[in-house]
């Protein structure tokens, strides 16, 4: 990461070392911040769920990043809620930039979901 002293919040996109979910490896992939700033300091740890692009087929509990979006990213992309990861807080390369509120709250729900 750039600097020790920087603050991972929710809803940040961060470019991380992403773990494959049928092998043992990883790609070096966006993904979204969806743990509170007091977890990540508490444990070290983040919890991310995978970005891709928009290319791709897509999936049940995709959301679209809206053009215009500070996200920092450099093409048309979703988030996809169904691979969700920890990683380090070490890990993260850089952060890209931040989803909007509306976005957010389209994760969120589709998270809720999830973990009930």
């Amino acid at each position: 990461m750039a600097s020790s002293e920087a603050t991972i919040k929710r809803w940040d996109v961060v470019v991380v070392p992403f773990p494959y979910s049928d092998r043992l490896a990883e790609k070096r992939r966006p993904a979204l911040v969806v743990s509170s700033e007091n977890f990540n300091a508490e444990t070290g740890l983040l919890w991310v769920v995978m970005i891709t692009s928009t290319e791709n087929v897509g999936w049940h509990g995709d959301v679209e990043i809206p053009l215009g979006v500070k996200s920092g990213l450099t093409s048309a992309s979703t988030i996809r809620t169904a691979k969700l990861a920890t990683i380090e807080q070490a890990r993260v390369l850089r952060v890209a930039g931040q989803i909007d509120a509306k976005t957010a709250g389209k994760v969120k729900r589709l998270l809720a979901v999830v973990v009930g």
